[in-house]
């Protein structure tokens, strides 16, 4: 069941940022709710909220070695928790998915925009991004029920 959740999480983002290299690079941003919600292109050559900027190489080292720790932990530990095996199994998803962008193009895919008119702009990101915070917050739910 990981394996699969890795394999489409994967397919999921890649689908969806080959799209946004094919159909936002240049002045081409897709608004879907006005001042709220809309596509637009951005190559994000640092981490989250924008920080490492141009540290390609530590950030892929990084994400390469918590990689290597979460499968070490679901292959030697076999986790009983369906919860927890499927939280690393998001997270590992979108790390490969950040982590194969980095690799192949030097810099991360980013292209959703949500935002409060010109007031509020939460940094853009990408499929990948949700699937590490939705895998990360389920972690954090999932040692929290377990008490460990």
């Amino acid at each position: 069941m990981e394996v699969a959740i890795v394999i489409i999480g994967i397919i999921i983002d890649r689908i969806t940022k080959a799209w946004a290299l094919r159909s936002l690079t240049g002045e081409r941003d897709i608004i879907i709710i006005k001042d709220t919600f809309s596509f637009q292109y951005l190559e994000n050559r640092g981490a989250a909220f924008g920080i490492f900027q141009g540290k390609t190489f530590l950030l892929s080292l990084v994400t390469l070695i918590v990689l290597l720790g979460m499968i070490y932990y679901l292959i030697k530990y076999k986790p009983s928790s369906k919860f927890t095996r499927v939280s690393l199994a998001l997270i590992i998803s979108g790390a490969l998915g950040n982590l194969y962008d980095r690799i192949i193009y030097k810099y991360v895919v980013d292209f959703i925009l949500v935002h409060y008119k010109d007031i509020y702009y939460f940094p853009t990101f990408n499929v990948a991004d949700m699937l590490v915070v939705v895998g990360t917050i389920a972690l954090a739910i999932s040692i929290l029920r377990e008490g460990k």
